[in-house]
């Protein structure tokens, strides 16, 4: 029995037509490249100084390249364009959505490289994600609001902007500890994977979610506590951006509030702590989008006296939670439930032994 009867046999659907063999293959190939190339671009990082210095904000107390954001989008390129010529019949269909996709995401790689390395005012970046955010609106990647008001169509395009810029930047201020972008982000992916696997019209989304499940696990191995290098506003605005359309690619309808629920469970933990740090920073009378501060959650775990390690496990352990709620309620067959968090702990324990064995 093949790989895919065997998964069907559990209740676990055919990616999409795309074939489970080439999903699993995206996901090593984005896994091993990443991993294999942070080295290189780590030294390469220390030797023309792209690094974070240490702060009175950072938690760094030396200076930590910032340049792993490049190795995850080489990874996850890298993975997918031969996976497109591994199966090129079965992905002409997407092919144009997982361009659009990774065009915006490209853009906001590289204007997240230049913010990461000689800083670019907030404006720049704030309207450099929504052009990438009506990108993929004009590309027909949007959240359709279906009111039946004669402004749905405005609706659907502001709702999209707000999703895709709001996930972005939450994402990005997650990435304030050692593992917790990455492996929020990993956790993510793979259990976005796991219900887009389930539709025929996602089949874009589930080739783009193997591609970077692995690209978050192979920068994993090298940013779990103690970290040697860190994704910087590069990585994180690709990891957010790319999260945010595979979440709203396919037939994601808004008929009413709460249509938008599953999906905004997949990314609870990082919109709770952008909504908290907003809310608290107002009600102290602060520019909530003023410099980054200590007044996140994990900087509250830490506060508590909890180690990096500790409170990485912690927040990993909600965000898993809130997706395996998230999978419920859109109906998953309970085997693709216990399959996903199943592999989802596997694969981070060992990321995560692994890196202790390595910096024993």
């Amino acid at each position: 029995m093949n790989l895919d009867n065997s998964l069907k046999s559990l209740g676990i659907a055919d990616p999409s037509g795309i074939g489970w063999l080439a999903v699993v293959f995206t996901f090593l190939l984005a896994w091993l490249v990443t991993w294999r190339l942070i080295p290189t671009v780590r030294k390469f990082a220390l030797r023309v100084g792209w690094a974070d210095q240490p702060n009175a904000r950072r938690l760094n107390r030396e200076p930590l390249p910032n340049a792993g954001g490049l190795a995850i989008y080489a990874g996850v390129i890298a993975a997918l364009v031969l996976a497109s010529l591994l199966r090129p019949i079965e992905l002409q269909s997407v092919l144009a959505q997982v361009l659009t996709v990774l065009l915006g995401g490209s853009i906001l790689v590289l204007v997240g490289f230049i913010d990461d390395q000689f800083g670019l005012p907030p404006s720049v970046r704030l309207w450099t994600q929504i052009i990438t955010a009506l990108l993929l609106v004009a590309n027909g990647i949007s959240i359709k609001v279906a009111f039946g008001t004669p402004i749905d169509s405005f609706l659907s395009i502001l709702i999209t902007v707000l999703w895709v810029v709001g996930i972005t930047n939450a994402i990005n201020l997650m990435d304030g500890m050692d593992g917790l972008a990455g492996g929020i982000s990993f956790i993510t992916a793979m259990s976005l994977l796991a219900v887009s696997a389930q539709f025929p019209n996602k089949a874009a989304a589930t080739l783009v979610l193997a591609a970077l499940g692995g690209g978050a696990l192979g920068f994993l191995r090298h940013n779990f506590h103690p970290s040697r290098i860190i994704m910087g506003d590069a990585g994180a605005y690709f990891f957010g951006y790319v999260l945010a359309a595979t979440s709203i690619l396919g037939d994601l309808q808004v008929t009413t509030v709460f249509s938008l629920v599953p999906t905004v469970l997949f990314l609870l933990l990082p919109v709770l702590d952008t909504t908290q740090v907003f809310l608290r920073r107002l009600l102290a009378g602060k520019n909530p989008l003023s410099t980054p501060g200590k007044d996140h959650l994990h900087h509250r775990l830490l506060a508590w006296g909890l180690s990096q390690s500790h409170a990485a496990f912690t927040l990993w352990t909600i965000t898993l939670m809130g997706n395996l709620l998230a999978m419920t309620i859109r109906g998953m067959p309970l085997p693709v439930i216990v399959a996903t968090c199943t592999g989802i702990i596997i694969l981070l324990s060992f990321t995560v032994w692994q890196r202790i064995l390595n910096n024993a």
